[in-house]
């Protein structure tokens, strides 16, 4: 994962979780950022499907956390907006007639698996209420 999605959607969810009665809106969870309201809906959206987060329109509209930060692994938050190999995109057309070419593709594969099982392993030990109680 090449971009900053996670530490977007991180940054959210621990905003909500320093929050956890308010429902912040999209304005306010921006300036923190220092981004687009309309990036932070779109996480928002990504969020809300994943069951992270509950939101509601209107003038007392907002975001809140769905359940309590403490019930919330940092592997979820990562899973939910995840939209790349960890490692990076393979090449797309190496040498099959090289015996690396050949093979290179498969072998990124399986090492991109593996690291991606131990960082979600590392984060699903982390609850969102350990992170956000270093700020």
């Amino acid at each position: 994962m090449n971009n900053t999605r996670f530490a977007t959607a991180i940054h959210i969810m621990t905003l909500l979780a320093d929050h956890p009665e308010d429902w912040l809106g999209s304005d306010y969870i921006a300036g923190s950022i220092n981004i687009n309201p309309v990036m932070v809906r779109k996480e928002i959206g990504v969020l809300t499907q994943a069951g992270l987060v509950t939101s509601r329109r209107g003038k007392e509209g907002g975001t809140q956390l769905s359940r309590p930060s403490d019930k919330i692994t940092l592997d979820e938050i990562f899973e939910a907006v995840k939209n790349s190999e960890i490692l990076g995109k393979k090449n797309q057309n190496p040498n099959p007639k090289c015996p690396i070419g050949r093979q290179i593709n498969h072998q990124l594969d399986v090492l991109s698996q593996e690291t991606e099982n131990l960082v979600t392993s590392f984060l699903k030990n982390k609850t969102l209420a350990e992170f956000s109680h270093q700020f």
